[in-house]
């Protein structure tokens, strides 16, 4: 019994994976078929590019990026499903605010399982421009670089400097991490960023626009954080939600005691 246990766990274990797996290659579908209706050529089409590249990263099989393309362009044989962009905002437990990029065929469905996922946990969701600004979008490259955290921070800046001084976009900011590199700059320019950045011999690994909070919001108890990051995860994982951004800021403190009491 015990081996049959064993696997039975080992089955379940890899089919919450398959389904994790197949959420994400349904979000990447719908944002290149979105995509493909500026055009269905990567070369002159700039978002579909840059959600082909996301595809093909998250291991996204070709078949799947031609028939997503294909759809979204109206060249499929099949009626094509009218996918389209939409944007959500609310507020969680504490007041902390929160965005949420989705990609429905159904507005009505869509917002109803939003307003279910923030109410249940003490939300709730607003109109739009409720929130949004207390956030800035912006354009962030990530790039290699070699040594990591142990890169000279100095010289990596005198590279940045050196994009603004050849005539590239500006650089408004960068973090640099375990395995790489943020570079952000302002939202229209993300092509020429990323661009710019391959110029100076840098190897950029992902692009994508991105909504940074400006106001953060930090919890004053454990019941209020984790209700915030129980809703959070519940709208991460429905079908319709590609994206989800709060101006949450964890107090080690305070996820400390969450996680004693747990």
């Amino acid at each position: 019994m015990a081996g049959h246990s064993k696997w039975a766990q080992i089955k379940r274990t890899k089919a919450v994976v398959d389904a994790k797996r197949g959420a994400v290659f349904t979000r990447l579908g719908r944002e290149i078929m979105v995509a493909a209706r500026g055009g269905a050529d990567p070369a002159g089409n700039f978002q579909l590019r840059t959600a082909i590249e996301k595809a093909k990263a998250a291991g996204v099989p070709n078949a799947n990026i031609d028939r997503a393309i294909a759809k979204g362009a109206g060249s499929s044989g099949a009626d094509a499903e009218q996918f389209e962009a939409v944007r959500y905002e609310g507020y969680g437990a504490g007041g902390v605010a929160v965005l949420v990029e989705a990609f429905t065929d159904n507005r009505n469905r869509t917002a109803a399982d939003l307003r279910l996922a923030f109410g249940k946990q003490g939300g709730n969701l607003g109109e739009t421009g409720c929130v949004s600004y207390l956030f800035v979008q912006r354009s962030v490259v990530r790039v290699e670089l070699n040594g990591g955290q142990n890169v000279d921070e100095e010289a990596f800046l005198d590279l940045l400097l050196a994009l603004a001084e050849r005539g590239g976009p500006a650089v408004l900011g960068w973090q640099i991490e375990a395995d790489g590199a943020e570079v952000f700059g302002e939202f229209a320019d993300l092509e020429a960023l990323q661009d710019g950045l391959r110029r100076l011999g840098l190897g950029v690994r992902e692009w994508e626009h991105r909504w940074i909070p400006i106001t953060p919001c930090q919890l004053e108890n454990t019941e209020s954080l984790r209700a915030c990051l129980r809703m959070l995860e519940v709208i991460e994982d429905l079908d319709d939600v590609r994206s989800v951004v709060s101006n949450l800021e964890m107090d080690d403190n305070l996820l400390e005691q969450m996680l004693e009491a747990s």
